[in-house]
């Protein structure tokens, strides 16, 4: 198990304790209401034991609360996205998509720096296609050096050697979609007719 899924797991007794005590009730009478036995009510309080659906649903109903409430769920309809950017080659890489396999999609900074890196191109398995947002892309593929501003895209194949950095300096944004197994992106300027 994860370790946010254990955090999430270790908050719910406290925040069953804290429930029952603000209503005034008693485990004895928890218990009788619920149907579940006052010592595993306790454990579950006291987390001893891991909150499970069988347990969760009859509190849910008697303290009359969305069971994501007892758990600490997220609320579902909340329009902020919490990306968690990950560091790495001096750039920023925000996941855009939590998919596992298939095409994973990013969004890319590289940082403004005062003198521009040297290329050290790469290969890896896989196809990428990029989008950039702002600033001016260098674009080092193969043979090719290529400089993309703000609005131009690329796509290619990974195990050809690339590097990507900044063509002036300034700090770069990108998006990327990223096939480990090749898959390659399809764009489409008109609907097919």
């Amino acid at each position: 198990m994860d370790r946010e899924t254990n955090d999430v797991l270790g908050a719910v007794g406290p925040r069953l304790r804290a429930l029952r005590r603000e209503r005034g009730i008693t485990l004895a009478d928890l218990a009788t209401t619920t149907g579940v036995s006052e010592s595993t009510l306790s454990r579950l309080e006291s987390g001893q034991r891991r909150a499970t659906l069988e347990l969760l649903l009859p509190l849910a109903r008697t303290y009359d609360v969305p069971l994501d409430d007892l758990v600490g769920a997220p609320r579902t309809g909340d329009p902020r996205i919490h990306l968690k950017p990950i560091r790495r080659f001096g750039m920023i890489f925000v996941p855009l998509s939590r998919r596992p396999g298939g095409v994973h999609a990013f969004k890319m900074i590289i940082p403004a720096r005062p003198e521009p890196l040297e290329p050290t191109p790469q290969t890896h398995e896989g196809f990428e296609w990029l989008y950039v947002l702002n600033g001016h892309l260098r674009l080092v593929l193969g043979e090719r050096d290529l400089t993309l501003p703000p609005g131009e895209a690329a796509e290619f194949d990974t195990s050809l050697p690339h590097w990507l950095g900044s063509a002036d300096g300034g700090s770069v944004e990108l998006l990327i979609l990223f096939g480990l197994q090749g898959v390659r992106s399809h764009v489409r300027a008109d609907p097919p007719r």
